[in-house]
């Protein structure tokens, strides 16, 4: 994997805190037992793959859960494979973008793979998206590390117009990210593997836009949304350059945009 593993990362973040005279709370105990940032699940999938809508309801489940960001990317190298008599179907949601996205990921993860349904967490460990098991091992790691990571929170200024407040310190180069999604569709599939199911999805992305760089020290971030309907929403991640870990990461109020 490219970029720093967790537990250097702890080691350089504290000893940068003490350092520069920062801390999350008044000591060691309360850094440990600071605020901590949701759990990035990110979902690659695909509504020409049989496979994948057992993922993609396990997806929705972990979208109800506070302490975890759950986002659905659709690729699009399905949509051109036929399926013998049933044809092909073009995902109605794939975008090139999100398949050039998961070949980052697996160009960046020791033993990285192409395939769905894929559950990327965190930005850094991958499972079979199907396999629960094996994907709360990787958000129960993830949350071990948490408390000692850079927090992001979401205020809401204004219908459209929204601030992002870092907290926390770090010499690594990151990237703010604006991730667009819709909370949930269903979708009639008229061919390909699927074809005669109704599929139901969960913060299906739409759009992820580059915000601004993160120095590293506390800081605001503003941005705007426009035109979101009241079945969208976003989320802001802070990941490492090169599509790295995701260190932090919030979701935006409740109905944002919307009025």
């Amino acid at each position: 994997m490219n970029g720093i593993p967790r537990s250097k990362y702890i080691a350089g973040f504290i000893g940068l805190t003490l350092l520069a005279g920062f801390s999350i709370g008044a000591g060691a105990e309360n850094r440990q037992q600071g605020p901590k940032s949701p759990v990035v699940v990110e979902l690659f999938t695909s509504q020409s793959c049989y496979s994948c809508p057992p993922a993609e309801a396990y997806l929705g489940e972990l979208s109800k859960n506070p302490e975890i960001v759950a986002l659905e990317f659709h690729v699009d190298y399905w949509d051109e494979l036929v399926y013998g008599a049933a044809g092909k179907w073009k995902d109605v949601f794939s975008q090139p973008e999100f398949t050039a996205r998961q070949k980052i990921y697996a160009g960046n993860m020791e033993g990285g793979q192409v395939y769905t349904p894929q559950m990327v967490v965190d930005g850094e460990n991958f499972a079979v998206g199907s396999r629960r098991r094996d994907v709360r091992r990787l958000i129960a790691r993830a949350k071990k590390y948490k408390g000692h990571y850079p927090t992001v929170a979401i205020t809401k200024k204004s219908s459209s117009t929204f601030v992002a407040n870092i907290k926390g310190n770090s010499d690594r180069a990151f990237s703010v990210w604006l991730v667009r999604f819709l909370k949930a569709v269903t979708t009639r599939v008229r061919a390909g593997e699927n074809k005669g199911k109704q599929l139901t999805s969960h913060n299906i992305v739409t759009n992820v836009k580059r915000l601004t760089a993160w120095g590293g020290q506390p800081a605001k971030v503003n941005f705007s949304v426009t035109g979101q309907k009241a079945n969208e929403s976003c989320a802001v991640l802070i990941q490492e350059d090169a599509q790295g870990p995701i260190y932090a990461a919030a979701m935006c109020p409740d109905q944002a945009g919307s009025g």
